[in-house]
Order: structure tokens, then sequence, then C-alpha cells
């Protein structure tokens, strides 16, 4: 099945049926009823590979799901158990800059709704923009900065179906805070305290790495840490009143000199969330037993 070029994967919003009919599709295929969703950023995949008494699913083979072409994402969606807990995990997400628009890069967050989820947790690469993080740290979000929203690329534009949620919710409690207080305990208990920080993450749509002066423009804004993913997904998420908990692994310094030699690539991303992804799926194991 040919999901990312099929004539429903190019329309600028899906109807109710459609996520209802992939919803309905893999609770046929599993007998998984996961109550938590994870998805994974660039080279975090290895948290569905943690799950117990899995059930994969290619991404091409599910109706109506989109496919990603990015690497370090593996193009699956993996049921399973986490330290017990019943989890799906998406092992790679859809970004903009792939050339999907805002519906289909937040098409699995309603499906997962369908599916009985409840709590969502996301997970990204990010560039630090706080100049007291160091690469390696792990940022609880604990509120966004949508940048493409400002210029109307909002997956909650268009027809609202109140069957999902309501016209216009609320964001100031976009990201839980009894989760967020319970990343801060578990990290304590499994030593990853002192790597943890906690901040603001900000949304560019990519895939270009910023300019030095959009740098220093979203620092005066306010954010700790930048990225190309995460924010669709929870604004979907919260419209239909998910629970939100976010992690950023903090795999670079951005640049905000001009006479810096320093240049970001993808492949410095990958290398640093290989060596501090087993912290990372450390902390997310331990939490899930917690929620």
């Amino acid at each position: 099945m040919e999901a990312a070029s099929s004539s429903s994967s190019q329309c600028s919003t899906y109807s109710y049926e459609e996520y209802k009919e992939t919803a309905d599709w893999l609770l046929a295929h599993t007998e998984q009823r996961p109550k938590v969703a994870i998805i994974c950023g660039s080279g975090l995949g290895g948290l569905g590979e943690l799950l117990g008494d899995r059930n994969v699913f290619q991404y091409k083979d599910i109706p109506h799901f989109p496919t990603s072409t990015v690497s370090g994402h593996a193009g699956q969606l993996v049921f399973g158990k986490l330290q017990g807990r019943e989890c799906v995990c998406m092992q790679g997400r859809f970004h903009f800059y792939e050339g999907y628009n805002i519906h289909t890069v937040t098409y699995p967050v309603r499906v997962f709704y369908l599916l009985g989820v409840e709590t969502l947790i996301v997970t990204n690469a990010a560039g630090g923009l706080n100049g007291c993080y160091e690469v390696g740290d792990i940022m609880l979000i604990k509120d966004h900065i949508n940048m493409p929203g400002f210029a109307g690329q909002n997956p909650l534009c268009g027809h609202n179906d109140d069957r999902f949620g309501v016209r216009f919710p609320c964001m100031s409690d976009a990201y839980d805070r009894e989760l967020g207080a319970l990343v801060k305990q578990t990290a304590k208990e499994q030593g990853c305290d002192s790597f943890l920080q906690e901040g603001v993450y900000c949304m560019l749509a990519g895939p270009a790495y910023e300019t030095v002066a959009e740098c220093r423009a979203l620092q005066m804004l306010g954010a700790d840490a930048v990225g190309m993913s995460t924010v669709p997904e929870v604004l979907v998420a919260r419209h239909c009143g998910l629970r939100v908990l976010g992690l950023s692994l903090i795999t670079n310094k951005v640049v905000t000199e001009y006479d810096s030699t320093e240049r970001a690539n993808h492949e410095e991303v990958l290398k640093t969330t290989e060596r501090r992804t087993q912290d990372l799926q450390r902390l997310v194991s331990h939490l899930i037993t917690n929620i």
C-alpha cells in the first residue's frame, strides 16, 4: 500500500473516517491496547527496541500512513510492553520539510487517540540555544514557540471536528506539569539529574540549520533549544486531550558568533544521540512505570 504517494496523503485535511480506518486496522492486527504513545526523534528509535511482546508494522503497510524519509528514522510502528506497560512507539516521525503538509505530519496522533492512548511522550534531537547547556544534555520541555504557526502553518487550521476537540484549545498547559515533576524525580533516581535541563523548545520548519542572526533572535525570544519537529504533534495531542511530555536531546550547540568555525550537521546529531541514547532510554523506561 503506497501510503505516502496516495491521494489522501497529499490532501490538506483528513476525515474522521480515515483516522478511524487506520485505528481500526491496527486494532484488528494487534491485541495490544496501549495507553502511552512515544514518538522517537532522530537517532532515538532505540526506545522501540526495548519493548517486549512486540508487534511491528512498517509505515508503508498501514492504511493512510505516511512514510519517513530521514536518516535515523526507521519508519515503523511498534506495539509492545515497556516495564510491563503496553505502549506504542513511532520509530521515526514525519516532518514539514519532507514535503508533507502539516496535517500529514500529525496524522498518527489522532490515530493514537482513537486507539485509546491517553499520554503522548515526544522526543527530539535539538540544537542548544541556552549557553548553559552542554552537548548531551536532556531538556525537559516546559513550553514551546511555534514559529511555523506564526505564519499560519498550524495543524488545527481548517474545519474543526468536535469528536477530536474544541475549536479553540488552550495551550498554556501544553506540557503536563505532573509528568514534568515525575521526570525530575525519575532522573534523580536514575542518576541522570546532572544533565537534565528544563526549557523552551522552538520549532523552525527546516531543513536548513539556522543562521547566526536567527539563533540570536531565538535567544532573545526566550528559546533554550531549537529543532524542526514536535510542536505540531503536541498541538494535535492537546486538542485531543492527551497528556504530553516532551524531551529534547541537545545534540549540538548553535552557532551565535560569525567568526566561529563550528558547523551544524546531521551526522553530528546522530553521533550525539548514539552516545546518550541509553541514558534517555533508561529515563523513559522507568518513567513509564510511574505514569
